[in-house]
């Protein structure tokens, strides 16, 4: 079995996926859309790595948006993806190339967000939860986990394989009767789909939030789980069965993020 990670997807997983929650961040945490509304105006952020991946982040003062034009907004540059992926673990710095407006906008808006979305990804056991914030905490982690099921399932060694085993269709994601992802298969390939409209041909459901976030967490054993009813499956069971293989994979490298 595969146990190791590789250093390109684990920076598109950090890019596209741990950064990828910034937009659900602000839209949940108030003191984050706080940080939002000291903007006059849209700014454009690109992140790029030398030989890897890259991403573009539009920050306004009423909320962030993955895409957006380079143009002559800040950039954050990284010598590789071990490069960036240093960086995200706090143990290294990015290379920014930003002019005087640049600066105030990385050290004043972009800082101050990566480290509250850090916090809730990554809360510290010793410290008391403010009220609210263990499912902010929850919803961030099931955003970033779903996300990263399409990153891994598509460039990951195991999760292509697994994904070679995925027949064409929609896989839902569900927690409880409120939160619902769809992750859509075609020739292999995995994305998230905002159109949710019509059945899915296969489920994976969590009964409640708290259920969702102990796996995601690894404080309970997804196998038990299913076992114990908190789980189910419907549909088409190899679209299930080979999601799990890569959301164990997932794990992985959001474990490897968080060593």
């Amino acid at each position: 079995m595969l146990t190791g990670t590789d250093d390109r997807v684990l920076a598109a997983v950090n890019l596209h996926a741990v950064l990828g929650a910034l937009p659900r961040l602000v839209e949940l945490d108030a003191a984050a859309a706080a940080v939002l509304r000291t903007l006059d105006s849209d700014v454009t952020l690109t992140l790029a790595v030398r030989g890897g991946p890259r991403a573009r982040y539009v920050f306004g003062p009423a909320g962030v948006r993955p895409g957006g034009r380079g143009g002559l907004g800040p950039r954050l540059l990284f010598a590789s993806p071990r490069h960036l992926n240093a960086v995200m673990d706090g143990t290294a710095q990015p290379i920014p190339l930003a002019g005087p407006s640049g600066i105030r906008f990385l050290t004043k808006v972009f800082t101050p967000l990566t480290e509250r979305l850090g916090a809730y990804l990554r809360p510290d056991p010793g410290s008391p939860a403010a009220p609210g914030s263990a499912e902010i905490s929850t919803l961030l982690t099931l955003h970033v986990a779903t996300t990263a099921i399409t990153i891994v399932g598509n460039e990951d060694v195991s999760g292509r394989y697994s994904a070679r085993h995925m027949p064409d269709g929609d896989l839902d994601i569900e927690v409880g009767d409120d939160l619902r992802y769809r992750v859509e298969v075609k020739d292999h390939r995995l994305r998230l789909d905002e159109d949710l409209a019509g059945p899915p041909r296969a489920a994976l459901r969590f009964t409640d939030l708290g259920v969702a976030g102990d796996i995601l967490a690894g404080r309970e054993s997804a196998l038990a789980c299913v076992c114990d009813g908190r789980v189910a499956m419907r549909g088409f069971i190899p679209l299930v069965d080979n999601t799990n293989r890569i959301l164990d994979r997932v794990g992985a490298y959001l474990g490897a993020q968080q060593s």
